[in-house]
């Protein structure tokens, strides 16, 4: 029967608590098996896929003409049935319908996989969405930021806002977009980094989880202009080590959470989850170029940094050598650092920085910064200061050894779910060609 339905709705997962209950459920139609005497319709919600059982030739007849993603509501007598999905279904049922799509689907999303092309699947960002294997993408990232927060919410730190519209683009290391700031010039910003590093003078220990804004003119599978950055900072540290070992535990406590809160999504999409061993190797800057010299017989392809086949060929000799899927680099020449990078003691023209390569792409940076006003004074001498006073007044009434790092969430996705292309991951990706939907 089609009509209006009164029962207040339940989810789809917690179907298998209401067993010979009669029940709401409302969600889009996702497919009809129809057989000679019996109708099987797949409703998916928000949380998973029940299935409804009609037998009566006129309810039949007419959902016939309901085509996929129709909008209804249904009641139903739930009844246990081992091989529906959940183990439980909807009989006897009456529906409702609440809105009708415009036209045909671009593409089926009953099919256990989007086989589609990329172009395809961001066109049509708003319908793939809906498909059960990319929202199985959007629970894990959102178990990763769960997790990442979690980790450093036990530990004391403290969630912050920093502003998105910034006076200068003074921080260096990639290029910015401008806009019209009543009829000001200002930025989109980059990073936190100016703003966390201030408010270490405040709360010592601090957090943010929050987009980022880079005109990459890079058309690459890993670049993206804006993506949501997982950025920590903390104040009375040793030295960059701390700040690794700091790392560490919160990827830990993220790959945890992922396995906990969204381990339905880890399993529809066949996740291998790494292990984060209780020390993650870690080689120099210095030692991995003549390592790759070594090993491949040609100098490695980025003079002061790492080229994607360097991080890719580390990555390799990192799982044959320690059976790990992670790996710090550590030492990057100061030259290709920005200008707060803390130097290396013993060898100045090395810095207390890292990267942490998994599974042979770039997924952190990080590492101690300075923190005395002269020694800020010195890195910028040479350079016009007035952009930066505002940022160096934390310097000038004191500031602590501290340092920091800043996880991609989308990159960090991508390497877990092992897609070739971060857009595959991101809802609605930003690049040097995309600007919608």
């Amino acid at each position: 029967m089609v009509g209006r339905c009164q029962l207040s709705r339940v989810w789809s997962d917690s179907l298998p608590q209401f067993v010979g209950d009669r029940v709401g459920l409302a969600g889009w139609l996702h497919h009809q098996r129809r057989l000679a005497q019996v109708t099987f319709v797949l409703v998916r919600d928000g949380r998973g896929i029940s299935q409804v059982v009609v037998d009566d030739a006129e309810l039949r007849a007419e959902l016939a003409s309901w085509p996929p993603e129709t909008v209804l509501r249904v009641e139903g007598r739930v009844v246990a049935v081992p091989q529906a999905p959940a183990g439980v279904e909807l009989h006897d049922p009456h529906f409702s319908l609440l809105a009708l799509p415009d036209g045909p689907l671009p593409f089926e999303l009953r099919r256990p996989r989007l086989d589609i092309q990329l172009p395809t699947l961001l066109d049509h960002a708003a319908l793939s969405w809906r498909h059960p294997q990319q929202r199985a993408l959007g629970r894990v990232a959102a178990a990763a930021v769960r997790g990442f927060r979690s980790a450093l919410d036990e530990r004391g730190f403290v969630e912050i806002q920093t502003p998105k519209l910034v006076a200068s683009a003074t921080e260096g290391g990639a290029n910015v977009f401008p806009v019209d700031y009543f009829e000001r010039p200002a930025f989109l910003a980059q990073s936190p980094q100016f703003y966390k590093q201030t408010m270490v003078g405040v709360y010592e220990r601090v957090y943010e989880t929050a987009p980022v804004f880079r005109a990459e003119p890079h058309d690459t599978a890993r670049h993206l202009a804006e993506y949501l950055s997982l950025d920590a900072e903390m104040g009375f540290i040793t030295d960059h080590r701390d700040v690794m070992a700091l790392l560490r535990e919160v990827l830990e406590t993220i790959i945890g959470v992922v396995a906990a809160v969204a381990h339905e999504s880890v399993e529809r999409l066949q996740l291998r989850l790494p292990v984060v061993p209780a020390e993650i190797p870690s080689i120099n800057f210095w030692d991995a170029q003549a390592l790759l010299e070594r090993e491949t017989g040609k100098p490695a392809l980025g003079e002061a940094d790492l080229a994607p086949a360097d991080e890719r060929f580390l990555g390799e000799w990192a799982a044959r050598e320690f059976h790990s899927e992670l790996l710090f680099v550590v030492g990057y020449p100061m030259a290709k650092r920005p200008f707060y990078t803390h130097p290396d003691p013993q060898r100045p023209e090395y810095s207390n920085s890292f990267d942490l390569l998994f599974r042979g792409v770039e997924l952190v940076t990080g590492g101690q910064r300075l923190h005395r006003y002269q020694d800020y004074l010195q890195a910028l001498a040479g350079q016009e200061i007035t952009p930066y006073q505002g940022y160096l007044q934390a310097f000038r009434y004191g500031m602590p050894p501290h340092g920091g790092f800043a996880i991609g969430l989308e990159r960090l996705v991508a390497r877990l779910a092992g897609v070739p292309n971060v857009r595959q991951v991101t809802m609605f990706p930003r690049d040097i060609n995309r600007l919608e939907p």
